[in-house]
């Protein structure tokens, strides 16, 4: 076991995307709050990096590119850094060789990692340790921290910080004085994205309703926007150039969040405004938003959920998320309001059509 007395430097590694990073921050949370005087650093992709710039519970993030040269660079400086334990949970190859390359003397992964042996503390798996059969991304990533004996029981929500920056940026664009809801509609897969038409129904409604409508999705992404915008009939604001911290702050001010299963509806759980996520292919016990902030999912449940979504081999059509009517968000949107902080819900907004 860890003699935690003797630890000072810690680093925690988790790659990929927007809602990893944000899934790992109740794992950051739960050491700052055991170990509140030793360093913790944790190791993102660069492009994500940003999201966690200002977060309290670490001390430096470290950005890690995709090229042979970056990766190259970043181990030979998490190596200097001479940790003295490395949490890594990503488990993927890269991952795994970059905690091995820390030297660090105590390293901590799951057993089915890849290479597991190169960890010295190896947990079977987060259903062992939590003692049940399904898990969240979240209890998942907190489990490889009990497993070595960081309090983990009170499960630590998510949560990120606003940039005064990003704000500031934010309040020149949008006019964060009223009132609107942040839409996300597009996403990686078609099992996970509900239609344009259906997103621009949810935005005549908002409109109806005096709340106006933001939506935002990456580069590469506007077209789904521009299809918003051609389906509803109310102004509808968008971005796709607006920075993770930009969004985060967007998200913040935002009266409702309303989105497919991705990155963003993490963030908007973690800043905890009232979130309405639509669930098609993945899976809900692991990736449904970890907040204390009101929140629903929506889904028609299908006996071939959760799949890895890349296509439907069952119906053809993705049927999982093609199901979801406008009607059972809206009731949704309306459940989750009554139960909102954010000032007293609207009374035309919390009745479904």
């Amino acid at each position: 076991m860890i003699d935690w007395s003797k630890v000072n430097r810690i680093l925690v590694i988790r790659l990929r995307s927007i809602g990893d990073t944000v899934l790992s921050t109740p794992s950051l949370i739960s050491l700052r709050q055991f170990i509140p005087d030793a360093q913790i650093d944790i190791l993102l992709e660069d492009w994500v990096a940003p999201l966690l710039k200002n977060f309290d519970a670490v001390d430096n993030v470290i950005a890690i590119g995709k090229g042979e040269i970056d990766r190259l660079k970043a181990a030979r400086q998490i190596r200097r850094n001479r940790y003295d334990v490395v949490f890594n949970l990503h488990g993927g190859t890269t991952s795994t060789l970059l905690t091995r390359a820390t030297g660090a003397r105590h390293r901590v992964g799951y057993a089915n990692h890849q290479y597991s042996n190169l960890y010295n503390h190896r947990l079977s798996s987060s259903s062992d340790f939590w003692e049940k059969d399904k898990t969240h991304s979240a209890e998942q990533q907190l489990a490889l921290l009990g497993f070595v004996g960081v309090p983990v029981n009170d499960r630590p929500r998510t949560r990120l910080d606003l940039s005064a920056d990003a704000k500031q940026s934010v309040a020149t664009r949008v006019d964060t004085s009223k009132r609107y809801a942040l839409l996300h509609p597009a996403s990686l897969f078609a099992t996970k994205q509900w239609s344009a038409e259906n997103f621009a129904r949810i935005a005549d409604h908002l409109a109806d309703n005096g709340v106006a409508s933001v939506a935002v999705a990456a580069r590469g992404e506007k077209s789904v926007l521009v299809e918003l915008q051609k389906y509803s009939k109310s102004d509808i604001t968008i971005f796709d150039d607006l920075t993770l911290p930009e969004i985060t702050a967007l998200a913040a001010n935002a009266r409702l969040f309303v989105g497919n299963d991705s990155g963003i509806a993490h963030i908007a759980a973690a800043v905890n405004t009232p979130t309405v996520v639509i669930f098609g292919s993945s899976n809900r016990d692991h990736w449904r938003p970890w907040t204390d902030a009101p929140n629903e999912i929506v889904f028609n449940e299908f006996d071939c959920q959760p799949c890895p979504g890349y296509e439907c081999k069952v119906y053809g059509e993705p049927k999982c998320i093609l199901s979801v009517s406008s009607d059972q968000v809206i009731a949704a949107m309306g459940r989750v309001l009554i139960q909102s902080k954010k000032g007293e819900p609207e009374p035309a907004l919390i009745q479904s059509n």
